[in-house]
C-alpha cells in the first residue's frame, strides 16, 4: 500500500507542476495532495504541522493566482473587458502550446481593451502588458511552489525509501 500511495503522490506532484502552466488544473492543491499521499504511508512519520502549513500555502497561492493577473491588468489601466479578454485568450491559447499559453492572455487583454475603447490603442497595449506581467508572475509563483513540493517529496522519499519498499 505504501508503494501505491507513493506512486500516486509522485503522479500528483508532477500533475501539480503541469497545473502551474495549465490554468485548467489547480496546480498547488494537486501538488499538496501528492505530499499528503506520501505522508499517508506507514513508512513516513506523521507531521501534521508540516501538512497544515503546506496546505495553507497551497490555498494562498491558488487564491493569489486569481488575484495577481487582475491586479496587474488594473494596475496598468485595464478594465473588466480586458480581464475577461485575458482569460479568454488564455483558454484559446491552451490549444496552441506553448506560445499560445504565453501570448494568449496578452492578445486577449489587448482585444478586450480595444472592445472597451477602440480609439485608445496605447491604453489597450498597456493593460495587455499588465495582464501579461500578472500572468507570468502568478505562473512563476505556482512553479516555485510546485518545485518546492517536488523537492520535499523527493527528499522525504529518499529518506524513507527502504521502509516504503519493504513488503512487511
Amino acid at each position: 500500500m505504501d508503494m501505491l500511495l507513493t506512486i500516486l503522490g509522485l503522479f500528483c506532484i508532477t500533475l501539480g507542476i503541469l497545473g502551474a502552466l495549465l490554468p485548467i488544473l489547480p496546480g498547488p492543491p494537486i501538488s499538496w495532495i501528492g505530499l499528503l499521499l506520501l505522508y499517508g504511508t506507514r513508512a513516513v512519520p506523521n507531521d501534521n504541522k508540516f501538512i497544515w502549513i503546506t496546505l495553507g500555502i497551497a490555498i494562498l497561492v491558488t487564491l493569489l493566482d486569481y488575484i495577481i493577473p487582475v491586479v496587474g491588468t488594473k494596475k496598468f489601466g485595464g478594465t473588466k473587458k480586458g480581464i475577461w479578454g485575458s482569460t479568454i485568450g488564455l483558454v484559446i491559447g491552451l490549444f496552441f502550446p506553448p506560445i499560445g499559453i504565453i501570448v494568449g492572455p496578452f492578445i486577449g487583454a489587448f482585444i478586450g481593451e480595444l472592445i472597451e475603447d477602440s480609439a485608445d490603442i496605447q491604453k489597450a497595449f498597456k493593460a495587455a502588458v499588465g495582464s501579461f506581467i500578472g500572468f507570468v508572475f502568478s505562473t512563476g509563483l505556482k512553479l516555485v511552489l510546485g518545485g518546492f513540493y517536488f523537492y520535499y517529496f523527493m527528499q522525504t522519499f529518499w529518506t524513507y525509501k527502504s521502509d516504503i519498499f519493504s513488503f512487511s
